[in-house]
């Protein structure tokens, strides 16, 4: 599943690179003001931080909602408290599009984490052209020494990244590597099962002053709790979103 996802978003990538070049592109960076600090964002604090999705379908649920305004609920998830949002921009599976992240920078200040299936420095430069400040690297979905390439290139752009580990070979990889900031991954990309204690067995294998992401299986407060309990920053929060009263779910979380 995971390797199909990464075809389709490089095949997709690639269609558009014939109608926007990388030079294009690489202008249209040039001219960005600089990126929002995701590391102040982000840091840890004395209460649980949300990194809010704009989310409408995935492989494992279907579709969620039509979200026919992103940037309005992005205006929701900020004037709740979240500390940045993430967009999803992969338009297959997730049915999302980059003109979702561009409709939410026009409207919110809060960091924005483009997330999608990355795999070239063109995706990067596209996530930073339309307002991302943040991209997604996941372990699991690219040689080691390519996510390295990546990681690097984002950064001489200015941008942070969130590295997505799932098993302790993959977050060493990510502390060894020196990243900022570490998520794992309740939920199985091999077979979409999620499994929310992985986040205490894997969190003390990262740094303190890591910032660490608790991504799925984020549904109630208690969900919160716990991974605030097992040392999260912060908690990565989609599908309860979308399907929930955003507002009050979120104020919810950031009092944990």
């Amino acid at each position: 599943m995971l390797a199909g996802l990464y075809a389709g978003a490089l095949q997709d990538a690639e269609l558009r690179e014939k109608n926007l070049s990388r030079s294009r592109l690489e202008s249209i960076v040039s001219d960005q003001t600089r990126s929002i600090d995701v590391l102040n964002a982000l840091a840890p604090s004395n209460h649980m931080k949300v990194l809010a999705e704009i989310k409408r379908a995935s492989p494992s649920r279907g579709k969620l909602g039509d979200i026919e305004d992103p940037a309005a609920l992005a205006s929701v998830y900020q004037t709740a408290g979240a500390s940045a949002i993430s967009v999803l921009t992969e338009q297959r599976a997730f049915l999302g599009s980059l003109d979702d992240l561009a409709q939410v920078r026009a409207e919110v200040g809060l960091p924005l984490l483009r997330k999608d299936f990355i795999s070239t420095e063109y995706q990067i430069l596209e996530a930073r052209a339309f307002g991302a400040d943040m991209i997604l690297l996941i372990v699991a979905g690219l040689p080691g020494a390519r996510l390295v390439e990546l990681k690097a290139f984002a950064e001489q752009l200015g941008m942070q990244v969130l590295v997505e580990t799932h098993t302790d070979e993959e977050v060493r990889f990510a502390v060894d590597n020196g990243c900022a900031i570490v998520g794992i991954n309740a939920r199985d990309l091999s077979t979409f099962e999620t499994d929310r204690s992985l986040f205490e067995t894997l969190c003390h294998l990262i740094p303190a002053q890591t910032i660490k992401i608790a991504e799925s299986a984020v549904r109630t407060v208690e969900d919160v709790r716990q991974y605030r309990d097992a040392g999260a920053n912060v908690v990565l929060v989609g599908e309860a979103l979308v399907t929930g009263d955003a507002s009050e779910l979120i104020r919810q979380f950031t009092s944990v």
